[in-house]
């Protein structure tokens, strides 16, 4: 382990900070390919060095020219996509002759990155999920009654999908979401707890899981703090999409938990913020790496213990300030997370370890401030965020054109 030194695909988003957290603190050297000058993850003692490149959103073939040209030096024992990146590293692979890096095939990604063929995977696997119906006309938006959720096939942290109350709100909803490339669905609510299952595969064999359940609610409603737990019908399940697609590499699906009942929801075919499920002693990042390099693998699946809370403070308050949106709650959620009060109580912190990473601390000193300041901010902040780190099917397209021109 010590020697070892990764690339990480982006520094912007939560998942890469917790990543460089997860193996900083193994000795792993850790550098950073950002389009950003300041993304969250170049404030750590961990980060050795942060490389510029295009956004892949906007210039992905010159992204993935930037990306091969650093892992070209050898310098190197592997690439690990921390997100979206690992859908463009699977379609531009070509592109990539010398990255060690474990993605799947992108078929596989093609059943899963959109909501509306995840959906239809479900259905074909019988794994449950909430009502839902694809949109083609204006009608289709009534046919599950009302509230409904409203979901562009194809978006980035939560950016895509709209909570409508009437038919009004819907057509609504409808018109900003659609896109010739990006079709719509609407689906029901499920009832019960957020939760999320990853997973690491080796050409469809599971190798480990990790279940966590949602704490507080960050931005976009996600997970900014989380207990982990035992949930075997969801690690089946998610064995059962890995082994359909012959998933190679890290996976995540959401769902709503009631009475030990899943209800899925969304995937997103990458790890996501690997924090907890490293304190329940399931190192996800460094099975990426093992994953790339082949080294040894667990000959039975690795799960996570449960009963582990971890939290994390920035995410937290930037959570608070999109709802309620208000200074009041900014503050008592920050004071909560910090005294580890209530459902964090025994929680630790994963994203800014301010006493073992102290230039985390930037971060929280600039954003909280912020959102304070003028809650509404936290938009700003978070599209700043995504932006830097979002690929999106377009720019996959282009990938794989170009991919395919290489082959000829």
């Amino acid at each position: 382990m010590h020697g070892e030194r990764v690339l990480l695909s982006e520094g912007s988003s939560l998942t890469a900070r917790e990543t460089l957290t997860v193996l900083g603190r193994r000795g792993v050297q850790v550098e950073i390919v950002s389009a950003s000058s300041a993304p969250i993850a170049r404030f750590s003692r961990w980060c050795r060095r942060l490389h510029h490149a295009p956004a892949p959103a906007t210039d992905p073939i010159g992204y993935l020219a930037g990306v091969d040209a650093l892992m070209s030096t050898g310098r190197f024992t592997a690439l690990i996509p921390t997100h979206e990146q690992a859908w463009l590293f699977a379609a531009g692979r070509r592109l990539l002759p010398h990255a060690r890096v474990a993605v799947a095939d992108i078929g596989a990604f093609g059943q899963l990155e959109s909501k509306v063929r995840f959906a239809r995977l479900l259905d074909h696997l019988a794994l449950p999920q909430p009502a839902w119906a694809e949109v083609q006309q204006e009608s289709d938006l009534d046919r599950l009654g009302f509230p409904v959720w409203v979901k562009a096939a194809f978006s980035t942290a939560g950016r895509g999908v709209r909570h409508v109350h009437n038919h009004r709100e819907a057509v609504s909803a409808w018109h900003a979401l659609r896109s010739p490339d990006n079709p719509v669905m609407v689906q029901q609510s499920a009832p019960g707890r957020y939760r999320q299952v990853q997973a690491i595969f080796d050409h469809g064999r599971l190798v480990a899981a990790a279940v966590s359940e949602q704490l507080a609610t960050g931005v976009g409603g996600s997970a900014a703090a989380r207990l982990s737990v035992g949930d075997p019908v969801a690690v089946d399940a998610i064995r059962r999409v890995g082994e359909h697609l012959d998933w190679h590499g890290g996976i995540d699906l959401d769902f709503f938990s009631s009475q030990g009942q899943p209800q899925f929801i969304e995937c997103n075919p990458r790890t996501v913020e690997p924090g907890n499920a490293a304190a329940a002693g399931v190192n996800l990042p460094q099975l990426l790496v093992d994953l790339a390099t082949g080294a040894p693998l667990p000959h039975q699946p690795v799960i996570a213990r449960a009963g582990v809370r971890t939290r994390s403070t920035m995410a937290i308050g930037l959570g608070a300030a999109e709802s309620p949106g208000t200074r009041r709650a900014i503050g008592g959620a920050l004071l909560r997370a910090v005294a580890r009060r209530g459902p964090l109580r025994g929680s630790v912190e994963v994203l800014t370890p301010v006493l073992h990473d102290p230039p985390s601390i930037i971060p929280l000193l600039v954003t909280v401030p912020r959102v304070l300041a003028n809650p509404r901010a936290v938009e700003h902040l978070a599209g700043r965020s995504v932006g830097a780190y979002a690929v999106g099917a377009s720019a996959v397209a282009v990938a794989s054109a170009a991919a395919a021109g290489q082959s000829g």
